[in-house]
């Protein structure tokens, strides 16, 4: 009897196995189908903003009068902004499929795999829980705005807005998806009572809660928002449930508010310049342009001791040039150098030391994708931003410099031969085309033939015909899925302005950015220690929540304070974005150090070490930037 139980229990477990093995081949089936449908009209939306943006600059400087087919520019803007928050939701949607959304794995990287594999589960649980949340009041949004007319295409603005409660339903799907294929009956059931069992908790202390007052901030935007993050929930959607739950809970505001702060936030003219940023990042790397630039700095400097970490700070202040995103400039340099590098001794962890701290160091260079954000919400002049960040980027290369020389002061170049006046001037006339457009972008904003959104489009062309006709490096084959990976990485940051946009609003409204400007301008020692405070404030921000979302939550709080205690707001502007970024490149915490690891395929433990010395440098160039103004003002 008892032999006839146990095969039972045994057949029993095997078909539990089966049934759950067929429900996860099914969850992977039905994800890539998924994928497909949303890959390819994101990709589409890619192209199309480039096309749009680009007739609005035919339409103006070309043929001079804003004929139909040549997009007049009002007409140009409002399609491009249509397209936008779709290709923003739709790109998120990849995001989550991939597992892309940004998100802090420095903690639970530290933990037992099946401990880690937990906190996975509980990250996809948590975000599933965010966007049931918000589904409906995403409907009622898209539903308002019926009532509402779009001024140059004179249609319902609902076709703009209901791409907000489509993204989220599809991001839905694609959550329900992602936890039965990664977890396990009973990991996936206990992640869901623990998510429920606090969200539960939470509602049940309400009535509790409301009579708090501004602690409720303490308690939904520090420790709710911090346990989350420390448990990788991706930022975006930590931000969103936190927000969610302090307005629900606290205060008497319709959930239909957040939704349109959300929609604030992802909506700026000015941030059509991520997507086609991050694209022209790609499309330097497709083209050889990067690795041109690179060929010509490397036979410059190549005989020098540590000439070739001098030619990757260098090639990272170009390159960044160019395209706006550190990933992308991340990995057009560093295949071109390393091998050769290493060749010469160079030991892994410095490489990787070196290439974060060039991450760091270039934050400023145009046409950051931080800049672009900090003037979507602060309202400080792009044009300005991107003249003022050029001499702060040198100022951190000769610090980086500095430590290279001291390091490589006694390197062995015996076996290095230096490159001939005829090779360095073949060099040079090949990067020529490449290295003109930085230029190109900078020239076309500055004299005003195109705005800051517009000037990308420009990159493009130029990069494209660049590719085709005098490097004749061009895969069509790679284009799709670099539109895709553009749409991805656009989707990612844009979710979180779009949810950092919508925190940002629930703190002003609590009161807490009066009390934050009180503090801050009663600092005594005026502004230098209002200066120092941020410093250390936004290397913490860079660190905890990524540069991106830091900006949009503390810059509309900060700037105005700026202004008030004497501080120009591109030098402001200049301090706080090379804080964040020696917050994003530093370990433990900074995600941007893990990045350039995994650029690199070199292990975190090998660069940590390195990497103190040219975070000193870091710093100590930002207190420099920050000691004397005129490094970002000078040349307003």
């Amino acid at each position: 009897m008892t032999a006839v139980n146990h095969r039972s229990d045994i057949d029993e477990g095997a078909a539990v196995a089966a049934s759950q093995s067929g429900v996860r081949l099914w969850s992977v089936r039905a994800n890539k189908l998924l994928g497909h449908v949303v890959a390819i009209p994101a990709a589409l939306l890619v192209l199309a903003e480039i096309v749009v943006l680009s007739a609005g600059i035919v339409g103006r400087y070309v043929f001079h009068a804003p004929i139909i087919w040549a997009a007049p520019i009002i007409w140009a803007n409002e399609l491009a902004g249509i397209l936008f928050l779709w290709l923003a939701m739709l790109g998120s949607v990849i995001a989550f499929q991939r597992g892309e959304h940004m998100r802090m794995t420095a903690i639970i990287g530290m933990l037992r795999p099946d401990a880690r594999a937990f906190l996975d589960v509980v990250a996809a649980a948590a975000s599933l829980a965010f966007l049931l949340l918000v589904i409906h009041p995403a409907y009622e949004f898209a539903a308002d705005e019926v009532f509402v007319t779009t001024p140059a295409l004179e249609i319902v603005n609902s076709w703009r807005a209901a791409a907000l409660p489509v993204g989220i339903g599809l991001m839905l799907v694609a959550a329900v998806l992602r936890l039965v294929r990664i977890a396990g009956l009973r990991s996936l059931l206990a992640a869901v009572a623990l998510v429920a069992g606090v969200i539960a908790a939470l509602v049940l202390a309400a009535p509790m809660l409301k009579p708090l007052g501004n602690l409720n901030l303490l308690i939904f935007f520090v420790v709710i928002v911090g346990a989350m993050v420390l448990a990788a929930v991706p930022i975006a959607f930590a931000f969103g449930l936190a927000t969610v739950g302090y307005l629900t809970l606290t205060t008497s505001t319709p959930d239909v508010v957040i939704i349109g702060r959300m929609d604030e936030g992802m909506s700026h003219l000015i941030l059509l310049a991520v997507p086609l940023f991050v694209f022209l990042g790609l499309l330097i790397e497709m083209t050889g342009m990067a690795r041109a630039m690179v060929g010509f700095l490397a036979s410059l400097l190549g005989h020098v001791r540590g000439g070739l970490h001098y030619v990757l700070v260098g090639a990272m202040y170009l390159v960044s040039g160019i395209s706006g995103s550190k990933a992308a400039d991340m990995a057009a340099v560093a295949p071109v150098l390393f091998p050769e590098m290493t060749k010469r001794g160079a030991k892994p962890g410095d490489l990787v030391a070196l290439l974060a701290a060039t991450g760091a160091q270039t934050e400023t260079i145009p046409p950051s994708l931080v800049l672009i954000t900090i003037g979507s919400v602060t309202g400080v002049s792009i044009a300005a931003l991107f003249t003022g960040g050029l001499l702060p980027g040198i100022v951190l290369a000769i610090g980086l410099c500095s430590v290279v020389w001291w390091r490589y002061r006694g390197e062995d170049l015996s076996h290095v031969k230096r490159a001939t006046g005829r090779e360095i001037g073949r060099a040079f006339v090949i990067a020529i085309p490449a290295m003109a457009l930085p230029f190109v972008i900078r020239a076309a904003v500055v004299e005003g033939v195109a705005t800051a959104t517009e000037v990308s489009t420009i990159g493009i062309v130029y990069a494209a015909l660049t590719g085709l006709l005098i490097y004749r490096q061009f895969s069509w084959r790679r284009l799709y899925p670099m539109l895709v990976e553009t749409a991805s990485l656009s989707g990612a940051i844009l979710l979180i302005i779009g949810a950092a946009t919508g925190m940002a609003w629930a703190l002003t409204q609590s009161g807490f950015s009066a009390s934050l400007a009180k503090f801050m301008t009663a600092l005594p020692g005026g502004t230098p220690v209002f200066l120092g405070v941020t410093i250390v404030a936004f290397v913490i921000l860079g660190s905890v929540l990524e540069g991106i979302p830091a900006i949009v939550l503390f810059g509309p709080l900060l700037f105005p304070i700026a202004r008030q205690v004497g501080v120009h707001e591109v030098h402001y502007a200049m301090v706080v974005v090379l804080a964040m970024g020696i917050g994003l490149f530093a370990p433990p915490f900074g995600v941007g150090f893990y990045a350039a690891c995994a650029i690199s395929r070199i292990s975190p433990d090998e660069g940590i070490k390195p990497i103190v010395g040219y975070i000193v440098a870091l710093l100590i160039g930002t207190l420099v930037v920050a000691a004397i103004p005129w490094i970002s003002t000078g040349f307003l």
